[in-house]
């Protein structure tokens, strides 16, 4: 896309929007800073400036870091010391972040510096803005931050690349020594002052950015797990009364009734549901399909809160310390993960669970004793061919994955910094598993796709509903083959998580439903 026609987010002094995230780490948007934020840049940057003036010490400006707070430094040393902490707090390893988290992790960092509350001067803050729309990217390594005292590692190595030093992704996609970056855009490296190094690298922006892109991701995965617990419904010739509105208004859960009312959508005008069999009459439906509003309704309950937490760090300055409009710089607390930790661990909780729920009504359409008439495995000649069986062992592999992702990690602490530092909320890493979390259920999730919709195409003389009619059309012109011999199962498989998590899964039931929750 050619840069003048980028969109372009303008930063003020009140925080961002979860669309202005997006849009910089995904839509590779351009960022300014209002008038305003470079007004309050410059009297924050006053009030640190006449308080490094005094002779008394004061956290951050003129003493040193974490258990080192206890040594004054004077004015000589004051620029080493923000040069140092950058370098020496970017100390990350393993595999790099991907492209779009750091980009997140950036624009973050800048969106709380332009508050004014850092002390960081507007020249700074430019810089960050211009290394952002210049799309160099620095090398952030997976493990490094604890979560508290913000993300350290990762925050230092992208305050490395404004000093000019280290390594960064160019435009281009190339890793390369970060000052050849920056004088091939034309800007110059910064020299950090008194609180500017610290500044830079002490915010829960790594950990606020994933999640603003998970619940981003996860919106769209919970109504595509609506559809497909619709396709499974109606390919098991289940019974779609229990999706009535009155039935979710005696326990009124949000999530719940807007999980049963996309699937009533769906499955509005199917000849198959509620065709029970002769030979097998069923009163209820199994659990896996009967409660999948209330298991879907409440992973998008948990997504809620977590989004009105995402909202919060949103408008927050995350600092320590702050400067506070009154002239006082106060060490503070904010700095610490764990409201944005509890919630990343929370969705990799619902994540799971949705994972399990869609392939437990999978293993329901693969067995013949379970599945009302449908051949076993959805193969075209049982015991010749194996149809999706291994398909299933696929989904079971990933939801077990997901089970040991759902492990909290903010339950764990591991004291640092000679014990200054004695609690931390891990939530870097509870972001990290969580993306993880997402990729496998997108894949969980097309694994039931693709069952549900071959078994629908099986049950002959029965029509579907318009809307499951939209998606097999739909995900057949996508690549995914239907019923027939078996075949070379990995590409339609592949051609099926495309589909999910490109979203044209809800696109096709859309064109029939119109919009869904």
């Amino acid at each position: 896309m050619d840069m003048q026609t980028l969109p372009t987010v303008v930063l003020g002094t009140t925080g961002a929007s979860a669309d202005d995230v997006i849009a910089v780490a995904r839509g590779n948007a351009r960022v300014e800073l209002s008038e305003q934020a470079v007004e309050a840049l410059a009297a924050g940057r006053k009030i640190v400036d006449d308080l490094a003036a005094r002779p008394e010490p004061v956290y951050g400006v003129s003493t040193g870091f974490g258990a080192l707070a206890t040594r004054h430094i004077g004015p000589e040393l004051r620029a080493q010391l923000q040069r140092n902490i950058v370098r020496s707090h970017a100390a990350g390893m393993g595999p790099r972040v991907e492209r779009e988290v750091v980009r997140a992790l950036q624009f973050l960092r800048l969106k709380t510096v332009a508050s004014g509350h850092t002390g960081v001067r507007p020249e700074v803050a430019q810089t960050m803005a211009d290394v952002l729309n210049a799309g160099i990217v620095p090398v952030v390594h997976e493990y490094g931050s604890l979560g508290c005292s913000g993300d350290l590692a990762p925050l230092s190595h992208c305050a490395l690349t404004l000093m000019g030093e280290g390594e960064a992704e160019g435009p281009d996609g190339t890793v390369r020594p970060a000052g050849e970056l920056l004088a091939a855009a034309g800007i110059k490296p910064v020299e950090l002052r008194e609180k500017e190094g610290l500044a830079l690298l002490n915010g829960t922006d790594g950990m606020l950015g994933m999640l603003v892109m998970a619940l981003a991701d996860l919106a769209r995965l919970q109504t595509s797990a609506d559809i497909t617990a619709a396709l499974t419904l109606e390919a098991l010739l289940g019974s779609a009364k229990v999706l009535a509105p009155e039935l979710q208004a005696v326990r009124p859960h949000p999530g719940q009734a807007a999980s049963a009312a996309n699937m009533l959508k769906v499955l509005e005008g199917s000849g198959l549901t509620g065709h029970h069999q002769d030979d097998a009459p069923r009163v209820q439906d199994a659990y896996s399909v009967r409660c999948a509003p209330q298991v879907a309704g409440a992973g998008r309950d948990t997504a809620a809160h977590a989004r009105t937490v995402a909202e919060r760090e949103l408008a927050a300055a995350v600092d320590n310390p702050i400067v506070l409009r009154d002239g006082r710089v106060e060490s503070n607390g904010n700095f610490h993960g764990a409201p944005v930790a509890y919630v990343l661990d929370f969705l990799a909780i619902a994540a799971a669970d949705l994972a399990s729920i869609s392939e437990r009504r999978t293993d329901r359409l693969l067995d013949k004793n379970r599945s009302h008439g449908l051949p076993a495995f959805l193969a075209a000649d049982p015991g010749v061919d194996s149809g999706l069986m291994i398909a299933q062992y696929t989904q079971a592999a990933l939801v077990s994955d997901l089970k040991r992702l759902a492990v909290p990690a903010s339950a764990d602490s591991i004291p640092s910094s000679a014990m200054q530092e004695d609690h931390v909320s891990m939530g870097w890493s509870a972001a990290r598993k969580l993306r993880t979390a997402v990729d496998n259920l997108t894949r969980v999730i097309a694994i039931e796709l693709y069952a549900a919709t071959r078994a629908l195409e099986l049950r002959s003389g029965l029509v579907p509903a318009p809307a499951s009619a939209a998606v097999i059309a739909a995900v057949r012109e996508a690549g995914v083959e239907g019923p027939g011999g078996d075949r070379f199962l990995a590409p339609d498989l592949a051609a099926a998580d495309a589909f999910v998590r490109t979203g044209a899964l809800v696109a096709a039931a859309e064109s029939v439903t119109g919009p869904l929750a």
